[in-house]
């Protein structure tokens, strides 16, 4: 068992090597062995993952950090390991779980695909990416994996390759995350000049001892956050999160749940001890993720493709996420992420489960009645929408009040409002997607039946979506293990919550299931609310019109110049010695009457030029 620990830095390894397997076999291999081996590979690193979370979590026993030498330069050392903090080992148990039970779904779902065996292989090293950066004990192993994370997105959201939309997203996700990560490559550049060292350890033992300045502190954490910003999908860098769903359904699930958008809230909370240097910092936080949380929370009330809604309500809890860390709530925002893994998966999954049923549709307004077919799915969902609207007893509701419970603790009361009125769109446009898919009239063909390969996966996770939040209630053992001391607790903050999610629901049956007022008619009198939310803000537009056009033009203007200003003068110098060549050529033809001739026109022209100097003077 000693030996088990010691060797915990292998987790990583496992999809790995999975991944290189598949890819050796990715022409060759049988579909159904090559996707196996990704499950398998997942599911080892998933029981290691428990095994460790059983030592630190329920027997309270530290797992030994484990680091090599990697360059000298000079005198500073740079290493390259892992490290088992109580955040670490949580987030390991949670991504090898979600990918092991993506991967068990896609091989229902991409049975079909003639590159399903590329997609496995991707789906492994995506993995891979994810646990290498959970465990990175340094900003420049962090930052390796945190590209790594990136470039696997771009493969998998552009995974349909011969799609125009689906390559135009993957640029668009690789392009808009690369801003952000500039932000936080500055950052590291910046802490190794000030402290030395890349190790979580070393920084952290240099802000405690205030080796950095309290301007230096500031500026590195909020570029820190840029890159979070970036990953994580808050504005103004969201917009490339709802067009990742060019990819397939899988992808979507673990890229919201478990890996991508995950990296960037782990980011804050691995790094947390910067952030409390720095009121300022936390401030921008909190003040970023409130504004993220409601305005996303508004997009979604009128999308009508299922997995954009799905996916505008990952960037609102991801906002929830940054509103509870900016407002000290550490263990809230990370208790939330835990939770959100768990019924944001569901969801995704359920929604990929709804589209084969309806035979690849993706418009809401063009299902309905499910219910009466697929009942199993409806209840799966209904668990999901009970979860992520924060109505008790499921998940979310407990770290949703916590988060709640922070910032109300944190005195801004204006961000406590927004978050509020987050919740209620939540609740609205998750039960707007459920009364529109799972009632009203039955389809007219019967839908299609779904294999064991989707009904497994999505059951675990409505286990978890449901008991998942107990950890931390009522006796608070979650907190406890990451070190957080937990704040008092209000009685009426739950039950506000709760009733303003309520009142959500209720407004959403009142519309699409009982059609009490017609939601054409809200529409038609909402006007340009309705466009704003509909166009998501024109945000997208604006991007096209500031920097892509503006962009393009300069670009327009710099290669004119180029071509032919510079070119021109280059062509005119290229040309001047060849035309005197030319004309010296055409004189010197070795005829003695054309030398004559120049002779006597040179003499004339000596005369002209002695002649005119003489009258001129």
């Amino acid at each position: 068992m000693i030996k088990m620990i010691n060797f915990a830095w292998t987790i990583p390894l496992l999809p790995l090597l999975a991944f290189l397997i598949q890819l050796t076999l990715r022409t060759k291999g049988k579909k159904l062995w090559v996707s196996w081996i990704g499950v398998i590979s997942t599911f080892l690193a998933f029981l290691y993952a428990v095994f460790l979370l059983l030592q630190s979590f329920v027997w309270n026993r530290a797992i030994t950090d484990w680091k090599v030498d990697w360059l000298h330069i000079g005198s500073n050392v740079i290493t390259v390991g892992a490290s088992f903090t109580p955040i670490q080992i949580a987030m390991l148990f949670i991504v090898s779980l979600v990918s092991c039970l993506v991967q068990l779904y896609s091989m229902g779902y991409m049975k079909d695909d003639g590159r399903s065996n590329t997609f496995f292989a991707y789906l492994s090293l995506f993995t891979f990416s994810m646990l290498g950066l959970v465990i990175s004990p340094n900003f420049l192993e962090l930052y390796f994996f945190w590209e790594l994370v990136g470039v696997c997105s771009f493969l998998l959201v552009g995974f349909y390759f011969d799609r125009e939309s689906a390559k135009q997203a993957a640029k668009k996700a690789f392009i808009v995350t690369r801003i952000g990560d500039v932000g936080l490559f500055i950052a590291i550049c910046l802490l190794y000049w000030q402290v030395g060292s890349f190790d979580f350890a070393v920084v952290k033992q240099a802000v405690d001892t205030n080796q950095l300045s309290a301007g230096m502190l500031t500026l590195i954490a909020i570029l820190i956050f840029v890159g979070a910003v970036g990953k994580s999908g808050q504005f103004p860098l969201h917009t490339w999160l709802p067009d990742a769903m060019e990819g397939p359904t899988p992808v979507s699930a673990l890229i919201h749940a478990a890996t991508m958008v995950a990296a960037g809230v782990f980011l804050i909370a691995e790094t947390y001890w910067l952030f409390e240097a720095s009121p300022t910092a936390l401030t921008v936080v909190a003040y970023i993720g409130a504004f993220t949380a409601l305005f996303a929370a508004v997009i979604a009330l009128t999308q009508t493709n299922i997995k954009r809604v799905l996916a505008y309500s990952t960037i609102s809890q991801l906002g929830y996420m940054m509103l509870g860390l900016g407002s000290l709530g550490y263990g809230a925002g990370f208790f939330h992420l835990l939770t959100h893994a768990f019924f944001k998966a569901l969801l995704f999954l359920v929604a990929g489960a709804v589209i084969v049923a309806f035979r690849h549709e993706q418009d809401i307004r063009k299902m309905g009645g499910l219910w009466k077919q697929q009942k199993w799915l409806a209840v799966m969902f209904l668990i999901g929408s009970l979860s992520i609207a924060g109505i008790p007893p499921f998940s979310g509701f407990f770290s949703k009040d916590e988060i709640f419970l922070a910032v109300y603790h944190s005195g801004r009361y204006t961000l406590f409002v927004a978050a509020l009125l987050a919740a209620f769109c939540t609740a609205f446009y998750m039960f707007r997607v459920y009364f529109l898919v799972f009632t009203g009239k039955e389809p007219g063909e019967k839908t299609k039946s779904l294999s064991w390969h989707f009904q497994v996966p999505i059951w675990i996770l409505a286990f978890f979506s449901i008991f998942a939040g107990f950890v931390q209630f009522p006796s608070h053992i979650l907190g406890e293990w990451i070190g957080v001391t937990e704040s008092s607790t209000l009685w009426w903050i739950p039950v506000a919550v709760t009733l303003i999610a309520l009142l959500g629901v209720f407004l959403a049956y009142a519309i699409y299931q009982r059609r009490w007022v017609s939601a054409a008619k809200i529409a038609k009198y909402s006007g340009f609310g309705y466009r704003l939310s509909y166009r998501k803000f024109y945000v997208d537009e604006c991007y096209q019109a500031v920097f892509v056009w503006t962009l393009k033009g300069l670009g327009w203007i710099l290669m004119g110049w180029d071509r032919f200003i510079l070119g021109g003068v280059a062509q005119f110098i290229k040309l001047l010695p060849r035309q005197l060549g030319e004309i010296g050529s055409f004189l010197q033809n070795g005829q003695v009457q054309r030398y004559l001739l120049i002779s006597i026109f040179g003499t004339l022209i000596l005369l002209l030029s002695i002649t005119a100097g003489r009258l001129i003077g």
